[in-house]
């Protein structure tokens, strides 16, 4: 290796001596360095004396007022990330007790801190959510008193109005333990008795308005969420399913994904029937990913009673429905061997005539099936929806090696599209179709009805002759 490489083993060759001049000429013009290398010399005096500047620089961070801008952001969060790292990799190994309260405060910064930078990118938000990752591994091994700590815990809860604490429950579980779990408890139960506090800005014409309605006051809805949460957060550590389960009223387990929630929970316990009837008796109009979770629910608890007839059945249900590749592949593999080709060719042909084409070919992508995609594209290119650039130009991407014509087709569909609607802003991205069509111009053997290249650009020419901006982009 070159001794000109820049590497641990080429400095240390150049001294200590050296290497400490160096370090004093570099931290000249940066707060940062200098910070970092002051931080380095107190901890060679001992972890507690790094706490008490790490202590420091979090008061001072706590209570500066300046907003921090664009040009400052990228330092700002620098800062933050070095004295985490102090408390987690520095004074943490040696002194966890000190280090998890250090931690607190840390994370008990977020919200001035929120106040004066903009995070729109999520770099503030992503050391805030590291700190609060890190304290379950320290909890455990500093020194804390489960009654204290379960009354922070409920304090912090209650000033969360960025998120910061969210999961802090689960990660500090083994540290509260029965005993602080209860008092947890105990604390947001007391919570749950007390007056909800109306908003000060709703007058008693607003608030007869809701009552007359039925409804609850927007705080009183938010408070009963809060409540219902926490309790669920500290049922499941405890592994208090009941407890869990207790928090939802039969109107919440009409609800197909709580309903599938539930369901799930009550499975891992052997309550597979309970849990099917749960799921039967819940709202039946639902799709999306709402049906798909209750669906994996519904055959957990058929697969969990032995009934897999119902459960195959079920599965090529959910694929007709929707061309779910998960729910083929489970139907797939439940069946005898030699059956499964022919019920593949049997699913192939379906989604050849599937209603929904963008549905279809994003199963053959998914799959995946390169042949079937082609043979659906150049079947129904009517139905290509050019708009669908995000799904299309990744599909034309995998096709064009083994199938030009059905890329073709894609990139075709989506340069109509643009240039019929006036879509300008797509203008350079479907020039670099119309470059990609005449790329593979060559692999096609036969266009098989569909006009060839040539003459597909002499009528896009004579259609979109005034189309000059796009025209310059092709030429460019």
């Amino acid at each position: 290796m070159s001794k000109k490489t820049l590497n641990s083993a080429n400095l240390e060759a150049l001294g200590a001596e050296r290497l400490a001049d160096l370090l004093m000429e570099v931290s000249a013009g940066s707060a940062d360095i200098k910070r970092r290398l002051r931080f380095e010399l107190v901890h060679n005096l001992g972890a507690s004396e790094l706490a008490h500047e790490v202590r420091k620089r979090l008061v001072s961070l706590r209570k500066s007022k300046s907003y921090v801008g664009w040009r400052k952001r990228k330092a700002f969060i620098k800062d933050l990330d070095i004295q985490l790292s102090m408390i987690t990799d520095k004074i943490a190994p040696n002194e966890p007790t000190l280090a998890f309260d250090l931690l607190w405060d840390f994370i008990e910064m977020a919200p001035p801190i929120y106040q004066r930078v903009d995070d729109s990118r999520g770099g503030v938000g992503e050391v805030f959510e590291q700190a609060l990752e890190r304290i379950e591994g320290i909890a455990p091994r500093a020194v804390l008193d489960p009654k204290m700590l379960a009354d922070r815990v409920w304090l912090a809860l209650q000033d969360n109005d960025y998120g910061q604490w969210d999961g802090v429950i689960s990660l500090t579980a083994d540290a509260l333990g029965e005993v602080g779990l209860g008092l947890l408890r105990a604390h947001v139960e007391a919570h749950a008795e007390e007056p909800v506090e109306q908003d000060a800005q709703d007058h008693d014409a607003i608030r007869f308005l809701r009552q007359l309605r039925g409804g609850e006051s927007y705080e009183a809805d938010r408070k009963a969420a809060f409540v219902r949460d926490l309790l669920q957060e500290i049922a499941a550590v405890s592994g208090d399913t009941q407890a869990y389960t207790e928090q939802y009223s039969e109107a919440d387990l009409k609800q197909p994904d709580i309903a599938a929630e539930v369901a799930q929970l009550w499975i891992e316990e052997g309550k597979a029937q309970d849990a099917l009837e749960l799921l039967e008796a819940a709202d039946a109009f639902v799709s999306g990913a709402e049906k798909q979770t209750w669906d994996s629910a519904y055959l957990a608890a058929l697969t969990s009673l032995g009934r897999e007839d119902d459960a195959q059945t079920h599965r090529w249900n959910c694929f007709e429905a929707n061309l779910n590749p998960a729910h083929l592949r489970s139907y797939l593999k439940g069946l005898p061997d030699f059956e499964d080709v022919e019920a593949e060719d049997k699913a192939k042909a379906y989604v050849l005539s599937y209603q929904n084409i963008s549905t279809a070919l994003e199963f053959c992508l998914q799959w995946p099936d390169l042949l079937t995609a082609a043979q659906l594209i150049q079947t129904r290119p009517r139905e290509i929806d050019g708009d669908r650039y995000f799904q299309l130009a990744p599909a034309a991407e995998q096709l064009r090696g083994r199938y030009p014509l059905a890329a073709t087709l894609l990139w075709r569909a989506m340069i109509d599209f643009a240039l019929d609607h006036g879509r300008a802003s797509r203008y350079g991205h479907v020039a670099d179709h119309l470059a990609d069509c005449v790329s593979v111009d060559g692999d096609i053997t036969e266009y098989h009805g569909f006009d060839p290249h040539d003459i597909y650009l002499k009528k896009l020419e004579k259609r979109h002759e005034r189309k000059i901006a796009f025209w310059e982009k092709v030429n460019a």
